[in-house]
């Protein structure tokens, strides 16, 4: 895997979040801008990113594209996926930890 890709995807990710944020303070709306929404933006990329990628292959699959653009947009999903996944997991650790805190 390319990590320039990747650092170019987590760029992109990062660019996202940072431009849903920074849209609720140019609002004077800062704390309404909540985990939920950047959760579910991300999700949004995510989904995008896999539809892209399964557009691609399937134009592949008739002739009609390249398959460097192929392995590109698989690969980028792959990330996504990852990302997303790893996102899960610390989310899920973080629950875990505060049902261990004692009372």
């Amino acid at each position: 895997m390319n990590t320039n890709m990747i650092g170019q995807q987590a760029a992109a990710l990062y660019k996202s979040t940072a431009n849903i944020a920074s849209a609720g303070i140019s609002k004077g709306t800062e704390d309404q801008v909540s985990f939920g929404a950047l959760f579910k933006a991300g999700l949004a990329e995510v989904i995008t990113t896999q539809r892209a990628s399964e557009k691609i292959s399937a134009a592949a699959v008739t002739g009609q594209a390249n398959m460097t653009d192929v392995v590109q947009a698989v690969t980028e999903a792959e990330v996504v996926i990852q990302t997303a996944k790893a996102i899960r997991d610390r989310v899920v650790g973080a629950y875990q930890e505060i049902l261990r805190m004692p009372i």
